[in-house]
């Protein structure tokens, strides 16, 4: 079962590359690449609703610590008011200042969630 659909198991591990007689090889004799691919197919058979890949010289900060951000970060992806999302090249101050030019003055200070009144 993937993402509820039913699906052979040898067209799933083919749609990984592993065509014909690379489906039957042990784990332990994988190259590198394959033992990737397939790490992906089982975490993607397994479900969730947040992959993050590794790349060379590459991390991934969920913080709302500016400080750390800004020592830390260079490039910025953000979640702006109406989920908007905002990609951002420069570290966290750079981040701030776009911001403010393109929103008002105070629009890095946080601002309270309006929600309907319960009638």
């Amino acid at each position: 079962m993937v993402d509820k659909k039913e699906i052979n198991s040898r067209a799933y591990l083919s749609s990984f590359n592993f065509k014909g007689t690379d489906q039957q090889k042990k784990v332990g004799t994988l190259s590198g690449g394959e033992r990737n691919r397939l790490h992906l197919a089982r975490t993607i058979m397994s479900g969730g609703n947040l992959l993050l890949l590794d790349f060379a010289g590459c991390a991934v900060v969920i913080s709302h610590d500016r400080w750390f951000l800004d020592r830390i970060a260079t490039h910025i992806l953000a979640v702006e008011g109406n989920s908007e999302v905002v990609w951002h090249e420069g570290n966290d101050q750079s981040y701030i200042e776009d911001l403010k030019q393109r929103k008002s003055p105070d629009a890095d200070q946080p601002h309270r969630a309006h929600t309907r009144e319960a009638r």
